[in-house]
């Protein structure tokens, strides 16, 4: 006769929440005509089949047993309990459900390179033998015991115990029937101590913040409108293609009437309407992954595979996504590879040993963030950061990613001092593992999402940051210019007096432009923690400060390289960016701060407009005209592309230049393209009544000469035309 469940010493394990297989126990047991069916509801006070028996209570832990023939019963039965309040409860049993994953979607995860692990691990609807629910998949090779916990289950750790697949170190169960929006954790008991809720790493959705669950979502109903945006981006080339950027927090760009934050739907549509109006190609959004602390802007990142329940739904942000591209605009994410916070719920420490991160404090600690490092070596942690950052271009069909922090991800010492750091297997500095997850990512994006776009936050020198993998590159697109956006700001806020002495901040970054495919950015950490904002940071009275704005935005925008603006720049704000506030939109009833916007629009109107802008690409797209002249503060050069020219002239001292000859490329009439000392933007209209001719007089080494007027703290953008 077929035993009873608890004669099986395993139920003690059960009992204690260690048990590696649950369903060896529980669920319905055939053996010849005899047919056991353990049912285990620690919180039940009866047990019986709909419609059918009762079942008998075996001990005291919740174990409710029922042997008689195996016709009796079928395979998936119904059973209905009541609790201690004598409230009745009816459900499908989810230990008789065989929902695990599949022996190749294990293997490519063991071994690293498991692309959609995000269609595998975490809460996935299913329909098993018609019936609709739940597989809950986690990673925790070391626990004792894992079990899902939600509000429907009053959070019993006890309730539904996870089984682990063979030596994967993944626990899976299936709940039939589960409800949308249900919030769940992984309650996870280590091996020495005691257990721990844990959000799922894989979650879809998150409880609104300070709360930390981790949220069911149903398949997406969203219907992609954006085919031929994803066909065109895949046949583009951006690197020959203008491209100006917009970062925004979404939670301080624009706020509601009332004060509160918009939603993804709303700030699509406002965002949209405001990028295409100042011309910007596209926006980067500072991480909208799920992030419980407002105050780390997203960059203490715990729901890598959630877009913040802050703003909406999952499919709230796909149609964000979704309208942006149907407005023509590109969509960028912050990307934060580099590190998570150590918040109790999240990845430390996540199966009570350090899993997704080092173990070893020189390796696995961020002493400047306190903040834990991912181990770049481990292949179910690779895979975890591939597949997360492909999800985000798969299925949220972003444009690309901005990683956060790659210096700090390429050097074991990054950020320490001698002892704190290991060095790597031949005595060097160099992280090999990150080296190695950042080229295999980069062929992984270019292979699943054509044309999308990684751009490495990276401010030292190391080689190759843009260059193919194949030639020893890390195979990004971009690279932030870092060195060009420090020398550029140290330079602007020296008083022009003392800008002579300094010349060499202009010119410097020349010697490298073409080293890599650069972005210049004017990025959210130039205007926080006391930098003031990029207007405060300008010398001299009211009118200067903002005759420096716009020449440092006509300087930014004509040198080599993809532009990008944080929010608030483009109206010239006064007070630094909070985080908590929004844009000063009010500033733009006045004159001087419409005139900063509006020289933003032309730019970007120029920068797409005019050919000679729009090589980025190679050395044969910039020469310098004069880079000498540090006694007036001056500069001038070429930008050109498929035949065409134009000539920029930057004056960076508050004095008016008549007569300033320069040399041109070819005599005839030049038009000035632009003018940043235009009354239309708040200046003082100095300048050339829109065009002058050349002179017979070669100069500069070039055919003939240019006498113009320089206007103060200006630029000029000059092209000849056909008279």
């Amino acid at each position: 006769m077929i035993a009873s469940a608890t004669t099986d010493p395993a139920y003690r394990r059960l009992r204690a929440g260690r048990h590696h297989d649950p369903r060896a126990l529980l669920g319905r047991h055939v053996e010849q005509t005899t047919c056991r069916i353990a049912v285990w509801l620690p919180r039940a006070h009866d047990v019986r089949f709909e419609n059918g028996p009762p079942l008998v209570r075996r001990g005291r832990a919740g174990l409710f047993e029922w042997i008689g023939s195996a016709d009796a019963v079928a395979h998936h039965y119904r059973v209905v309990w009541h609790d201690a309040t004598g409230t009745a409860r009816s459900e499908l049993d989810p230990y008789t459900f065989d929902a695990g994953l599949g022996a190749q979607d294990l293997y490519f995860f063991n071994e690293g390179t498991h692309r959609r692990l995000y269609d595998v691990l975490g809460a996935q609807w299913l329909v098993v033998d018609g019936v609709a629910g739940v597989r809950f998949a986690v990673w925790a090779p070391n626990a004792e015991g894992v079990s899902v916990v939600g509000d429907w289950n009053e959070w019993d750790d006890l309730r539904h115990p996870l089984g682990v697949q063979g030596n994967s170190g993944v626990w899976t169960l299936f709940v039939p029937e589960l409800a949308a929006g249900a919030c769940y954790k992984f309650a996870v008991r280590a091996r020495h101590g005691d257990v721990v809720l844990k959000a799922d790493p894989f979650a879809r959705a998150f409880e609104h913040p300070p709360k930390n669950a981790s949220r069911v979502v149903p398949p997406t109903r969203h219907r992609w409108d954006d085919g031929e945006w994803l066909r065109t981006r895949a046949a583009t080339d951006t690197r020959r293609r203008p491209m100006s950027i917009y970062e925004v927090h979404l939670g301080s760009w624009r706020r509601a009437p009332d004060g509160g934050v918009l939603g993804y739907r709303a700030l699509a549509e406002q965002l949209a309407d405001y990028a295409l109006e100042l011309g910007f190609t596209h926006v980067e959004l500072m991480p909208i992954t799920e992030h419980p602390f407002g105050g780390s802007w997203g960059y203490q990142t715990l729901g890598y595979f959630a877009p913040t329940s802050r703003f909406g739904e999952p499919d709230d942000f796909r149609a964000f996504v979704d309208h942006l591209h149907r407005r023509g605009i590109g969509v960028i994410l912050d990307w934060v590879p580099a590190h998570f916070p150590r918040d109790a719920h999240g990845l430390a420490q996540f199966d009570g040993t350090a899993l997704y991160e080092h173990a070893d404090p020189r390796l696995g600690e961020h002493q400047d963030w306190d903040t834990l490092i991912f181990n770049f070596g481990r292949s179910e942690v690779r895979a975890f950061l591939i597949a997360n950052a492909l999800f985000w271009l798969d299925e949220m069909h972003v444009d690309g990613l901005r990683v956060d922090a790659v210096a700090s991800m390429l050097y074991l010492d990054y950020s320490r001092k001698p002892g704190e750091w290991l060095p790597n297997r031949f005595g060097g500095r160099e992280n090999l593992e990150a080296i190695s997850l950042l080229r295999t990512l980069s062929d992984a994006v270019q292979d699943v999402a054509p044309g999308a776009l990684l751009i490495a936050e990276e401010s030292t020198a190391w080689p190759q940051v843009t260059g193919p993998t194949n030639a020893g590159g890390l195979g990004f697109t971009y690279k932030w210019n870092m060195g060009w956006m420090h020398d550029t700001l140290d330079y602007m806020r020296r008083d022009p007096v003392h800008r002579a002495f300094h010349h060499d901040r202009l010119t410097f970054g020349l010697l490298y432009v073409y080293s890599e495919h650069f972005v210049l950015p004017f990025s959210h950490d130039e205007v926080v923690h006391g930098k003031g904002s990029l207007l405060g940071k300008m010398p001299g009275d009211d009118w200067q400060k903002f005759a420096n704005l716009r020449l440092l935005f006509a300087y930014q925008w004509t040198y080599p390289g993809k532009k990008l603006l944080f929010m608030g720049g483009e109206v010239a704000q006064w007070s630094e960016w909070d985080h908590d506030g929004s844009v000063a939109w009010d500033l733009l009833q006045y004159d001087r701060h419409q005139g900063v916007q509006r020289v933003v629009n032309d730019l970007n109107r120029l920068y797409r407009t005019e050919p000679a802008f729009s090589d980025d690409h190679d050395w044969h797209g910039f020469e310098w005209i004069d880079c000498a002249d540090r006694d007036q503060s001056v500069i001038a050069y070429l930008r050109r592309a498929n035949g065409h020219e134009v000539i920029v002239v930057l004056n960076f001292t508050p004095v008016v230049r008549h007569g300033y000859r320069i040399g041109a490329p070819a005599a005839g009439r030049y038009v000035e393209l632009f003018n940043s000392d235009s009354t239309y933007y708040g200046g003082s209209n100095q300048g050339n009544h829109g065009s002058c001719a050349t002179q017979p007089h070669a100069t500069m080494g070039r055919p003939c000469a240019l006498d113009i007027t320089l206007p103060p703290l200006a630029a000029l953008v000059l092209k000849r035309i056909d008279e």
